[in-house]
């Protein structure tokens, strides 16, 4: 089996993993003004893509994978969530692109993904399609991230070798997600785990939704709004629940209300779709005519884009970056050239094409629906004793240093990737 990673190795963002040059395991886009896409664009032809989730930095660029010619056009493969998320997150890609100067891809070539696309259970074992029928089975996994998120398992046949593909997992409950059950997947010979939180823990959620939510009443006591910037998927939905639960009925704004609205759909990847729902009908909507009376009074703001780079939230940080009063809260990981890393280690931000000093008060919050340090090593510790042979590192800062701690813990075969690199394994 010949790996080779195209993305996502070293870094945060367009994750892109390709098998025997014909399965591709996610294809994503890093969020940056442009975005970065994974390596050779354009010159790939898969016969299948499976995809984990519908997060941009794993499904951004799949469209692009669409050819002039429909008979070659992958399969696509994901949950049903995923495919609904999917589609309107590469539609309004169309859009953002227009406004930023990029084009990766078109709508006919959207409609031809969803043309070619599979919605596939959890649980559930497939052969892939195409020239690879039979050779290839493959299974997804609830991966607890966001709904709709799965961990890949793909055998190859002839080969009796297998892979286990994590995608962005978290073995921690969140208010939106049941956890991911790693004792449910199967042992496979190869791990190619994410990196994101390794050497770093989580807080006690229970303790930060209550400082989140004291930050909150504090900033509104004094007179201020508190823009709380979320990722549209997963995120403005769970920090809805958390607002509604204390009693805090928040404005929301930008793309997580149509997420919303497909997430109803489909409640079985829902935890408790009767919070989720409580918490949206008591929330208020706000379109563009709508946000002056927004800021009008004392005020929290849900709104996109998580990571500021575009979006309603520069609208908002616009009008309130002079005001000490106000506060805005990082709600998820803000990933090196984008506007809230920017924010979190400059204290300014770019509004406009103007480069603003944000004299607001800025707070960062680790909502994150990734697995922490702990979380990583016992999935890792799990896969080893199943007989796990070799570990790829891969999506965070620090994948050297984590494939760098599994040598000196097992001593086994753990591997930092660089992008662009290809490994045979047999």
């Amino acid at each position: 089996m010949k790996i080779k990673f195209l993305g996502g190795c070293n870094e945060v963002g367009r994750s892109a993993i390709l098998v025997d040059e014909k399965i591709v395991l996610d294809y994503g886009l890093r969020p940056s003004n442009p975005p970065v896409i994974p390596l050779g664009g354009g010159t790939i032809l898969p016969k299948s893509v499976i995809v984990s989730h519908a997060h941009l930095d794993h499904s951004g660029m799949v469209p692009s994978l669409m050819s002039t010619s429909t008979d070659m056009a992958p399969d696509v493969y994901m949950t049903p969530v995923t495919g609904d998320l999917s589609l309107l997150l590469s539609r309004d890609t169309i859009k953002v692109g227009k406004d930023q100067g990029f084009a990766f891809f078109g709508e006919e070539d959207v409609r031809k993904m969803e043309r070619h696309m599979h919605t596939v259970a959890y649980g559930k074992r497939l052969t892939l399609d195409g020239s690879v029928r039979g050779d290839y089975e493959f299974e997804l996994y609830n991966a607890g991230h966001i709904p709709g998120s799965s961990s890949v398992y793909l055998r190859k046949e002839s080969e009796n070798i297998s892979l286990l593909y994590t995608g962005d997992i978290k073995t921690d409950e969140s208010r939106l997600m049941e956890s991911a059950s790693p004792g449910d997947f199967p042992a496979s010979d190869i791990l190619l785990i994410e990196s994101t939180y390794y050497d770093r823990e989580h807080r006690n959620r229970k303790e930060l939704e209550r400082e989140f939510i004291d930050s909150i009443k504090e900033t509104l006591n004094s007179g201020g709004n508190a823009i709380v910037p979320c990722f549209a998927v997963g995120r403005t939905q769970e920090i809805a629940m958390i607002l509604h639960s204390y009693g805090l009925t928040p404005y929301i704004d930008g793309m997580g209300l149509s997420v919303y609205n497909l997430f109803k759909n489909h409640s079985p990847f829902l935890k408790n779709a009767k919070a989720l729902n409580d918490a949206f009908r008591d929330a208020h909507f706000v379109n563009s005519k709508r946000r002056k009376k927004a800021l009008s009074e004392p005020s929290v703001i849900v709104t996109t884009a998580g990571m500021l780079n575009g979006g309603p939230v520069l609208y908002y940080l616009k009008k309130i970056h002079e005001d000490p009063k106000s506060k805005v809260l990082l709600t998820g990981y803000q990933i090196e050239g984008t506007n809230g890393r920017r924010l979190v280690e400059e204290g300014c931000a770019e509004v406009d094409g103007e480069v603003v000093k944000v004299n607001s008060q800025v707070e960062q919050y680790d909502f994150s629906a990734h697995a922490g340090d702990s979380e990583l090593k016992e999935l890792v510790s799990r896969f080893y004793r199943n007989g796990t042979g070799i570990i790829f590192t891969v999506h965070g800062d620090n994948t050297e240093g984590f494939a760098t701690w599994l040598r000196e813990k097992y001593g086994c075969d753990a591997i930092s990737p660089k992008n662009g690199e290809e490994f045979e394994i047999e």
